[in-house]
């Protein structure tokens, strides 16, 4: 029987913050960049579910998160930080099994095929694993149980925080019926908008679409979404999994034509990236900027250097450069995206810098309900 555990920290960013700084227990913690009492640029990286309840979401732009959220504690990341405790965390979770792919800093899927029996073993293994990091690192994490990955990732974002969910193959149909679209690993807003066009809102309802239509309709994607509708995915578990690319991408609640704000926004998603490139330990050769207009026509632009780097100002300059041209077109934008590929590993030990951090002053304590995590 083949039994796939998806693990997800629970609001990885600000729940490392509040384990390292218990004051901020129970207060909206916002990670991302600096806001500026409403003027700053860049994105969200993280929020903890108390600055959720107030509609703030990762990738939203920091001076929207402010108009939501102006008694948050906004916090710059602290990539390194968060390194150690993703390190430790890994480390847990490749002790219980030999086929572990980590999904990024936060996620891991692990193949317990050989481990377990039935789901009620792969179940009790998932609690074990639950309370082995809980217990160490004072973190919690949520898992998805299931006969393949994708409905592993489904299930782990199912009962967030800190909670398990048991998919079985003979149940996956019925479980994901009722689930919007966009519950499907890798369905944007693009792709939920097409299905709708077509009269498709529920997983259910893709399920139980014509797959010949939906060909017709989508292509080969018709196909793909028909099969995870169905609760189908044949994607193995992949050992020793190299990252070969780190993007951003954000779609704005309103097009906008206006190109300040856009230029502005590619310098958060640049220092996004970058923290990520020296957290990880990447330079990259090759940077892409997408854009997407009003009308779903999206275009991308890459520029390959004659180096490998990791500096910043070079990846904001870049970026900025690529999409001014798409700019000039004066339309209309619903989206923009920046991308590094062609990715090295940084073998010496120093780094270039880190990022500030930024905490403003305490706001007056929220008592909302307590997480673990």
């Amino acid at each position: 029987m083949r039994t796939i555990l998806h693990v997800d920290l629970d609001a990885f960013y600000p729940s490392v913050e509040v384990r390292e700084h218990p004051e901020l227990e129970g207060r909206p913690v916002i990670v991302g960049a600096d806001p500026k009492e409403g003027r700053g640029r860049g994105v969200i990286s993280s929020a903890s579910y108390e600055a959720r309840s107030f509609g703030v979401r990762s990738a939203m732009p920091i001076s929207r998160a402010w108009k939501l959220c102006p008694e948050g504690v906004y916090l710059r990341p602290d990539h390194e930080l968060y390194r150690r405790a993703s390190n430790n965390v890994m480390r847990i979770l490749r002790s219980h099994t030999e086929r572990f792919e980590q999904g990024g800093i936060d996620e891991a899927y692990l193949d317990i095929s050989s481990r377990v029996d039935d789901l009620d073993q792969a179940a009790n293994l998932a609690r074990t694993i639950m309370q082995e990091v809980l217990d160490s690192e004072d973190l919690s994490c949520s898992v998805g149980v299931a006969p393949n990955k994708m409905l592993a990732k489904i299930g782990s974002d199912f009962r967030k925080p800190f909670g398990l969910t048991v998919i079985s193959e003979e149940g996956a149909k019925e479980f994901l019926s009722p689930l919007g679209v966009r519950k499907i690993p890798g369905v944007g807003p693009r792709t939920e908008e097409m299905l709708l066009d077509l009269g498709i809102r529920t997983i259910g309802q893709l399920a139980a679409a014509d797959p010949d239509r939906l060909a017709r309709q989508l292509g080969s994607l018709g196909k793909r979404l028909y099969e995870r509708a169905q609760g189908i995915d044949p994607s193995e578990v992949v050992v020793n999994y190299e990252t070969k690319s780190i993007g951003r991408e954000v779609t704005f609640e309103r097009d906008i034509k206006d190109a300040a704000p856009i230029l502005q926004l590619m310098d958060g998603l640049a220092e996004e990236i970058y923290g990520e490139l020296i957290e990880c330990g990447f330079r990259f050769k090759t940077i892409t900027v997408k854009v997407r207009y009003e009308h779903f026509d999206t275009f991308t632009r890459a520029r390959s250097l004659s180096f490998s780097t990791n500096d910043l100002d070079i990846l904001r300059n870049n970026s900025k450069r690529l999409v001014d041209q798409f700019l000039r077109k004066k339309k209309k934008v619903r989206l923009v995206g920046l991308r590094v590929s062609a990715l090295s590993r940084v073998y010496s030990n120093s780094r270039r810098g880190q990022l500030p951090q930024t905490v403003p002053s305490p706001a007056a304590p929220l008592s909302p309900e307590r997480h673990p995590g």
